[in-house]
């Protein structure tokens, strides 16, 4: 996987090219903040185009089908072919305290279907299994994907949150593109395992949260974080964590000075230069943050200017969890399946 010109990137090894940065677009119907107005969503999404991002990342789950939807009405404004339109399926329910995740043949067909129709698109660039259902055997979830695949519904298949062992045997069913992964200066449990084995195998890596969450764009330490948002039961945005995880910024903050850029493209940059494998998606509600976020891309780092930021986070130092609402179980580091021959229990 390697560079191409203006700032595109290869994505696992099956051709898929896209923008080194991509645009996650959560965000736009609500999650961290209010949702927008359609219109003011459909126009960050062809800004974002017309400064060279073709990478949009949503799901089936966000805002119920709504963001699929204003996704699909911006796309009807661009050249289609020159998107790469990412969606995932699996999370069959979002309630906090009792998620439901499905991964059954009959599901994936279901979900894509339902994509298909909210996007408006005859086919889904690359298609996540966003969270991997641990009572299905991958290979089963893979083998309808696969199908999908064959039929032209979907081009790439991909897995967000999935586990080693889960990774591996998808990619012997059928080629992984790319892994969606939390990856960011302060979520760095990955680098270990999940990174290896997307190497391993060609498989490239997609970074939510990259800007882990908006902090070091200053969420909770400059502005507020809105009374809507998701993030007031996220515990590293807990009163008494932030007030620890302040110094935190501060380090980022005094690096970013040094090198005349903001907090947020220092933090950007360090993740785009782990690798040309690598893609974050941060997403925004805002104009001058896309360009600030675009912005990161002209920033180069040392080796030594790369250690410098890595130092300046000593995980141990990160007050709070990773994943809120008590969602840990259902990361990648709980993402087995059971072996293929297993007989499942309905």
């Amino acid at each position: 996987m390697g560079a191409t010109k203006s700032g595109r990137v290869k994505l696992g090894t099956q051709g898929l090219e896209v923008s080194k940065l991509g645009f996650g677009c959560l965000g736009l119907t609500g999650a961290y903040n209010e949702p927008l107005p359609e219109q003011d969503g459909i126009s960050i999404i062809k800004y974002a185009f017309s400064k060279g991002i073709t990478f949009f990342d949503t799901a089936d789950v966000y805002g119920a089908g709504a963001n699929e939807i204003l996704l699909g009405k911006a796309l009807k404004q661009l050249p289609r072919e020159k998107i790469q339109l990412a969606t995932k399926f699996g999370i069959a329910r979002l309630d906090f305290s009792n998620m439901l995740i499905k991964g059954s043949p009959e599901y994936v067909r279901s979900c894509c279907e339902t994509s298909l129709k909210r996007l408006d698109v005859e086919y889904i660039d690359l298609y996540y299994q966003h969270r991997v259902d641990t009572s299905v055997p991958i290979e089963e979830t893979v083998g309808e994907l696969k199908k999908l695949v064959e039929e032209g519904k979907v081009r790439y298949i991909g897995l967000s949150e999935a586990s080693s062992d889960t990774i591996r045997r998808a990619h012997a069913v059928h080629p992984i593109t790319a892994v969606q992964i939390e990856w960011s200066i302060w979520t760095r449990d990955i680098e270990d395992q999940i990174v290896t084995i997307c190497r391993e195998l060609g498989i490239g890596i997609v970074s939510y949260s990259p800007l882990g969450r908006g902090f070091f764009g200053g969420k909770g330490i400059l502005e507020n974080v809105s009374a809507s948002s998701s993030l007031k039961v996220h515990p590293r945005f807990q009163a008494e964590n932030m007030d620890k995880n302040k110094n935190i910024y501060e380090r980022i903050e005094s690096l970013a000075k040094m090198h005349r850029i903001t907090p947020a493209q220092l933090a950007l940059a360090w993740l785009l230069q782990q690798g040309e494998d690598v893609v974050p998606i941060p997403g925004t509600t805002k104009i001058k943050n896309l360009d600030q976020n675009i912005g990161a891309l002209a920033v180069k780092l040392s080796e030594k200017d790369l250690r410098e930021i890595s130092e300046a986070v000593p995980i141990g130092d990160v007050a709070g969890g990773i994943h809120y609402y008590g969602l840990e179980h259902i990361t990648w580091k709980y993402a087995n399946t059971p072996p293929k021959d297993s007989s499942i229990s309905t």
